[in-house]
């Protein structure tokens, strides 16, 4: 009689694991960047305006998501949405993920072409009146280095911070809710400013609930200005009925010398019209409040050598006193 060859015992187990359908395994980068968006914006139509997409088109990518993992990520509700405990547990490793991700595509790119030092800065309006000053500086010194320049409110140079997108931010109220490292490097003195025809530049000595008599033009939300003007409201409890907002410093001074009404703003960016008698300081107690300027790190321990060193080099000069003379004229 033919003898047949033990069989070998196998982990059920195994078998089992081998057999299953690996979770997730449908996801496309194209939807876990939508999830991304969605979580952080609380809102598929702001997702699908940075994705330059169709809010429907984003709604589509979660809901094939969703479908893949088996889970529902995000709870929908009138006007916002909000993950579910299931999105806030993927959202951690999704951001680990993309983040990998980019750090591989920099790293492959580096390879593809010719090694060269770069450092990619961002700044808010206010301080494209003086910081330019020291990247020139910077310059003189490192000659082969790559200087990419970005200009945003407050609140995008964040969303790039998160992304790796830029290496330092030139801001004003460091961030509370980014693991970031910031140093601070001078003084930043906020005010309002009036034309000369108007009532309030005349006046001396105005009392903060005065104020909301005047019409006030304001920068618009996500601005470092916008945000430290409201708490300045706030802290007084003044009513300002007459407010509009505009995007960027430029309008918002283009408008006070139309006499279009007053405003809010960092002095510094207001330095050259104040200096030269088309915008008018104005008088109130308890201003100019003081602020500090910093630049931004996301992560210290990764940046390059380079931006290390134009860190540096912004810190030196503002704790010297030579950053924010005003611009010269001429």
């Amino acid at each position: 009689m033919k003898k047949t060859a033990p069989q070998t015992a196998v982990d059920s187990s195994a078998v089992d694991a081998a057999k299953a359908e690996p979770l997730m395994r449908g996801a496309t980068l194209r939807q876990l960047r939508a999830f991304t968006l969605v979580a952080q914006h609380h809102s598929f139509a702001k997702a699908a305006a940075e994705l330059h997409l169709t809010p429907s088109a984003v709604s589509l990518q979660i809901r094939e998501l969703e479908h893949a993992s088996g889970l529902a990520l995000f709870d929908r509700h009138a006007k916002t949405v909000s993950l579910t405990r299931a999105g806030e547990v993927l959202l951690v490793d999704v951001q680990h993920a993309l983040s990998n991700l980019q750090h591989g595509a920099e790293a492959v790119a580096r390879l593809r072409r010719p090694a060269r030092a770069e450092v990619r800065v961002g700044m808010v309006s206010s301080v494209k009146y003086f910081v330019p000053r020291l990247l020139a500086q910077f310059r003189e010194q490192q000659p082969g280095v790559a200087l990419q320049l970005q200009v945003g409110n407050r609140g995008s140079l964040l969303d790039r911070l998160r992304r790796r997108e830029i290496d330092l931010a030139v801001m004003g109220a460091p961030p509370v809710d980014l693991a970031a490292h910031a140093e601070s490097f001078a003084e930043q003195p906020l005010g309002i400013i009036a034309a000369p025809e108007h009532e309030l530049a005349r006046a001396s000595g105005v009392s903060p609930s005065a104020l909301s008599q005047f019409e006030f033009i304001l920068r618009e939300p996500g601005s470092g200005t916008h945000a430290a003007f409201e708490r300045f409201v706030q802290e007084h409890a003044i009513s300002l009925p007459l407010r509009r907002e505009m995007h960027g410093n430029a309008a918002v001074k283009h408008a006070v010398m139309a006499n279009l009404g007053v405003a809010f703003m960092s002095l510094h960016a207001a330095a050259l019209e104040l200096q030269s008698g088309l915008l008018v300081s104005v008088d109130v107690i308890g201003l100019p409040l003081v602020r500090r300027w910093y630049v931004v790190a996301a992560d210290p321990s990764t940046i390059s050598d380079v931006a290390r060193a134009l860190r540096a080099l912004i810190v030196d000069r503002g704790t010297r006193g030579s950053v924010v003379a005003g611009p010269s004229r001429g």
